[in-house]
Order: structure tokens, then sequence, then C-alpha cells
């Protein structure tokens, strides 16, 4: 290696471990998981974006056994409504130890408590040796006030994991976010070293073409992602999901703008909103209908407005909802119901239920319309079509005029986040010494002419 090349890899961003060597992991653990759960331990902050369905709860418990045990013996898990039930019930089936959800810093114990997001201002954040933020995606969702109070509370941790299983392609910004909350790297760097302001969207960010491969190189070296243990040099073939099926509905409505003309189509955020809800009875009509038309099947009915909801309900009796305005008992309430079968539909929006939750028992669902999120479209999907599924997945969705270009928008980012899960792919094969590691030498092949000045100058 020349002075030169040893220079410049000297220059390269390298996070400091802050972990210990591990002790043997659990041995429910899948090969893939133990090496993520490994890694973690080793790197003290870690990022871990597996995919639905891919085990992130048992690496995560794996951790925090661990990481408490190095501390003062306390670990906390912070997890979205209703997911820490089912993390304290994976932690009993890894054979790990009682993981106990707890409602406030009085419940806390030795070992691993469990908390909902709703609850960060009853915990004591001092009082835990290490962190781990279950759908660490939600430190985008939070107002600039939380998530820098989160952040503070934890920046003199030494092990904290992030775990999610979509870091959002078209947001670099929240990369950033859980890199800073790790203390890897803070997220206005990362955005300096790696990108450049997109004209194209106001507020985004791209990668600069020279710099992708060094930037999913920096990313392998704190985290792990994967869509397939094979990511991850493992074998794949147990993790093959069931078909997708995903069927439009178009509907026609009397739509008019506000001076009472007929409606001309307008693509704005207020047009596209406006003409949501001109057309919400007709959407939810269709909706009721595929629901209705097979009354064996478990439904997750997705809205994004409580109007929507409040439409859906009114045609589906037998159905649960979750809002926003209910108590976090409620909201508990119901979604054991429909989890446990007790219940055989659900009516909610993907803000609420669209992350963490494990709904393998239903293979149909619905949606009586999408927004431009393509995270809250793959989340929502994903509660039930994820590995653990069984049955092929029916998804029904309700489109009404001039909502084509939702779709559209949702295909470019579909296939943004193919390209990032490609590109971390071959860095995480790369980090594992599986992967090529190509090396371009500069070759020129144009020839210039000096200007006249330097020719002078010389």
């Amino acid at each position: 290696m020349s002075d030169y090349s040893a220079f410049l890899r000297a220059k390269r961003p390298t996070p400091q471990a802050t972990g210990i060597e591990p002790s043997s992991m659990p041995a429910a653990l899948f090969d893939y998981q133990a090496h993520c759960a490994e890694f973690a331990i080793r790197a003290g902050r870690a990022g871990i974006y597996l995919d639905t369905g891919l085990g992130k709860t048992a690496v995560e418990l794996a951790f925090a056994q661990q990481a408490a045990e190095a501390t003062n013996g306390r670990a906390l898990i912070l997890a979205p409504l209703a997911v820490a039930g089912q993390i304290a019930r994976e932690s009993c089936k890894l054979g790990i130890g009682e993981a106990r959800v707890i409602r406030d810093q009085s419940e806390a114990h030795d070992g691993i408590s469990v908390c909902n997001y709703d609850r960060l201002d009853k915990l004591d954040f001092s009082a835990f040796g290490a962190v781990v933020l279950d759908e660490a995606s939600v430190l985008k969702a939070f107002t600039g006030k939380t998530t820098r109070a989160l952040m503070d509370a934890f920046s003199g941790h030494r092990f904290k994991l992030a775990a999610t299983a979509t870091p959002a392609p078209n947001d670099h910004m929240e990369l950033g976010q859980q890199a800073q909350f790790l203390g890897v790297m803070p997220s206005n760097e990362m955005l300096m070293r790696w990108f450049t302001a997109d004209q194209t969207e106001m507020g985004r960010y791209r990668l600069k073409g020279h710099g992708e491969q060094d930037f999913w190189d920096w990313m392998a070296s704190w985290s792990r992602m994967a869509q397939s243990p094979e990511d991850l040099g493992f074998d794949g073939s147990r993790f093959v999901l069931p078909k997708l099926n995903v069927r439009s509905h178009y509907t026609t409505a009397d739509v008019r703008a506000m001076d009472g003309t007929l409606f001309a189509l307008d693509t704005s955020a207020t047009g596209i909103h406006d003409l949501k809800r001109q057309t919400t009875d007709a959407r939810a009509d269709v909706i009721a209908g595929v629901v209705l038309a097979e009354p064996a099947e478990a439904w997750v009915v997705w809205c994004d407005t409580d109007y929507e909801a409040d439409a859906l309900v009114k045609r589906l009796p037998d159905a649960v909802e979750v809002r926003g305005s209910m108590r976090i008992e409620e909201k508990e309430s119901a979604l054991e119901a429909f989890a446990s079968g007790q219940a055989r539909v659900i009516v909610t929006k993907p803000s609420i239920c669209g992350f963490g939750l494990n709904w393998q028992h239903a293979a149909r669902m619905a949606f009586v319309g999408r927004s431009f999120s393509y995270e809250a479209w793959y989340q929502a999907v994903r509660r039930c079509w994820r590995f653990g599924q069984t049955r092929p997945v029916d998804v029904h969705i309700a489109v009404a005029d001039g909502e084509d270009q939702i779709g559209r928008v949702i295909d470019r980012k579909s296939d943004d986040h193919t390209r990032m899960k490609t590109a971390m792919r071959a860095a995480m094969l790369r980090a594992r010494g599986l992967g090529p590691r190509v090396v371009r030498d500069y070759q020129p092949t144009h020839m210039m002419r000096l200007p006249e000045w330097i020719k002078s100058a010389a």
C-alpha cells in the first residue's frame, strides 16, 4: 500500500467501539441473528436494520441482556404502542428471562425493562446502563425538542442500539439522526461529507456520486442491514416471502372545486387532501364491499384521516378501531382483541399501528387511500406480509380519480429503496470479507491542451 493510500485510509471516519467481547448467544437465535447481536455488542453503539420478520427483536434482547450485565444491570427497550408486550413474550421464548413491561420509573427493575415511547416523560434515563430504540425511525416523527431531549438523555451511554426495518430511502436525514443518537457522527457532518442538496425536491439530499460506496462502507462499519440473511452471507432459503397480490379499485364521484365548478385536478398536497375528503364515501363503500365479501378472513383496514375512519367504522360494524385520541389502555385493548382473533377487522392508521406489530394471522389488507409516504405504505403492508406468513397476502386499494400520481410516487420511492438495499448488501458483504473489493485505477483518456498563458509562464 502506498503512503498516499494509507493517508486516505486514515482519513476515513471510523466509529470508536465502546462495547465488549460478547459471551455465548441464546441457542434459539438464527446464525445471522447471532452475528448481528455479536457485532452490536462489540460495537457498543450500533444500528440493526433487518427487514420485517427477520428477528430484530431477538437481536435487541440479546444485546440488551449483555449490555445490562456490562453496565449497571439495567437495560431499557423503548417501543411503539402495543409492541412492548410482544417483546416481553419474545424474551421468554428466547430463554433470556423476563423482560418486564413498565409504565413508569417506579416499575423498573434489574434486567430488561420495556416501555412505550408514549411514556418517555415518566422515565429516568440515567437509571439504565443501556438503551434500545425499537423501530428507531420514530426519531424523525418526534418534534425537534423531543428528539433533542432523547439524544441528550442518552449521549453518555456506552451501549445504545437503534433498530428499524426501513431507514427511509428518500430521507437520508433519518440515517443522520440515528447516527447522531448513537454518537457515531453528527447528522450535519454526515450530510456535508457525503450528500448534496437535491435541487428537484426542497429539503431532500442525495448521495454524491463519487462518495456512494464510501458512504455505504461507513454505514457497514457501525450497522447491519439485510433484506434476507443472504445479504449478510448466510443461508436465506428459509426466508422466502409468499406472493403479494395488490389490486386497485377505481372509484368515481362528483368532485367539484370550491367555487362549485367541476373539479380541476390539483396535484398539490392541499388539492389531493380536498379530493380525498370529497371521495371518502365512495372509497369507503368500495373497501367495505371487499371486506364484507370475505367474512371468514381477518382484515387490516388502513386509513389516513379520522373522517375516513368514521366512514369505514360506519360500514363495518364488527370492526375495532384504534385512533390517536383514544386512551392508551383503549388502544391496547383493541389491538389485543384483533391479535387474539376476538375481533375480525381492525381500522387504524399506519402512523399509529404501522410499526412493529406482528399480524401474520391475517392475509387480507385494505387501504381506503394512500399518502405519499413510501415508508408508511411499506411498513403497513409488512404487518401481514412478513417472514412467518404462510399464505399469499391480498392488498386492496381504493383509488379515486386523480390519485394515480400517488402510486407513481410510491413506485419511484420503492425503486430508491431497492437501490439502497442493493448498495448496503454489497457493503455488508465487503465488511465480512465476502464481497469483491473493486479498486479502479485512474486511467486518463482525454488529452488536454494547455492555455498559452501557462506555456508562457513556464
